[in-house]
């Protein structure tokens, strides 16, 4: 069976996982500028390594809780087609590698368009962690919003 290994990040009490090639580098959270007029789950944009980066907050975008920064809070940076994006977590500490045995598919509950980012539960020991595809959160218009913001 194959292996994967996944950088798991926490919002609020919950655990989730992302595949470790689609992440790019782990900063820690440094405020963004806002830009006016673009969805409220975008925070604003950064200076990344010379880059004007886009930065969302994944509470915002999973409708979660308020976001509230302290010492543990992190930015991931990911590449979302030809454009590098932040997005907020409160905590991304740890890789795991997890089997394909330990993964099961997302539970029914999940809404068709959840599904379209939330590849299946991990099971490690006693711990459940909500395994997604942040290339796959934003939708097609949504994509091309943050093309427009450094435009």
């Amino acid at each position: 069976m194959a292996e994967k290994q996944y950088v798991v990040f926490r919002l609020d009490n919950e655990e989730y996982g992302i595949g470790i090639m689609n992440v790019r580098e782990i900063i820690p959270y440094k405020e963004s500028i806002k830009v006016p007029n673009t969805p409220d789950f975008i925070e604003g944009i950064i200076n990344y390594r010379g880059n004007v980066t886009p930065i969302i907050c994944l509470k915002k975008r999973f409708n979660i809780s308020k976001r509230v920064e302290d010492g543990n809070t992190r930015i991931i940076v990911i590449n979302i087609g030809d454009r590098q994006v932040g997005f907020i977590v409160d905590e991304a500490s740890q890789t795991i590698k997890l089997d394909e045995s330990e993964i099961d598919p997302a539970p029914s509950i999940v809404s068709s368009v959840e599904r379209e980012y939330i590849d299946g539960v991990g099971k490690k020991e006693d711990r459940l962690i909500i395994l997604i595809d942040l290339g796959k959160i934003l939708t097609e218009g949504e994509r091309e919003e943050l093309k427009g913001i450094d435009a």
